[in-house]
């Protein structure tokens, strides 16, 4: 039986690599899944390292709706492409995977344009929301692949 969920945690674990990449599925908080089936096997794991992932993995979420905004206003946009980003983004989700990542890009550019920027400014808010995008993506591989780690040395 314990065979069983180890592979069952093992394709979570690579499940939520995959999903990091892409926006289809939630990467970290299903290779985390993978951590805590395989916590039922043997206990690899002290539960201070349980939690602490919890909480990164509960952070990451938080800051993949946060950062494409925050890519917007770094980049020079305003509150219209703040607020068109996080619109684009929600919109984005009816449509994924293309969605998820357009989105925002044309969500900034839009806001932007209703704000009454010129095409030149809107576009560079849209791409300060597809940067953060990148960075988002980025930041959600590294915590699946250090998850997908541990549960390799710990099999």
């Amino acid at each position: 039986m314990e065979t069983v969920f180890i592979v069952i945690a093992a394709l979570f674990v690579i499940a939520g690599l995959i999903g990091s990449f892409l926006p289809i599925l939630p990467g970290t908080p299903v290779t985390y899944c993978g951590l805590l089936i395989l916590q039922l096997t043997s206990q690899p794991f002290s539960t201070t390292f349980m939690i602490v992932w919890a909480l990164i993995v509960a952070s990451i979420m938080v800051l993949d709706n946060v950062i494409p905004a925050y890519g917007t206003k770094k980049f020079g946009g305003s509150a219209y492409g703040v607020w068109g980003s996080i619109a684009g983004m929600f919109l984005g989700l009816f449509f994924a995977p293309i969605g998820i990542i357009l989105g925002p890009l044309v969500g900034a550019f839009l806001g932007e344009l209703v704000g009454g920027k010129t095409s030149d400014r809107a576009f560079k808010s849209a791409i300060g929301s597809f940067a953060g995008l990148l960075v988002n993506t980025l930041m959600k591989v590294i915590a699946s692949g250090v998850m997908g780690y541990y549960f390799l040395i710990h099999i």
